[in-house]
C-alpha cells in the first residue's frame, strides 16, 4: 500500500461514522453488503458487491476521495481518485 495526495489532506482524528450501516440501503429495502466508511465526512456506505453501491456513489456525488472498511477487523483504505490502495 502506498500513500497519495488525498490521504494526507483528510481530517484527523478520522470523522465519526454517521451511521452503524448503510442508510440509503435501509431505506430502498436493500440488504447493505461489507460497509465501507468516509473519510472526509463519515458517511456509511456499501461496497461495490451490493446492488446500489452506495459508497461508491457518495464518492461520484461528493468528490470525497479515500474511505476505508467499517468491517470489524479490517483497516484498508482506497482511494477512489487515484484507484488504489492507500
Amino acid at each position: 500500500m502506498s500513500e497519495c495526495t488525498h490521504v494526507a489532506e483528510l481530517p484527523r482524528p478520522e470523522p465519526v461514522p454517521q451511521s452503524a450501516t448503510c442508510l440509503e440501503c435501509l431505506a430502498v429495502g436493500s440488504h447493505p453488503v461489507q460497509l465501507r466508511l468516509c473519510l472526509t465526512c463519515g458517511h456509511v456506505g456499501c461496497c461495490d458487491s451490493s446492488p446500489f453501491r452506495h459508497a461508491t456513489r457518495h464518492f461520484e456525488e461528493t468528490g470525497h476521495p479515500v474511505m476505508r472498511s467499517h468491517e470489524p477487523g479490517a483497516s484498508w483504505r482506497w482511494c477512489f481518485t487515484d484507484q488504489k490502495l492507500v
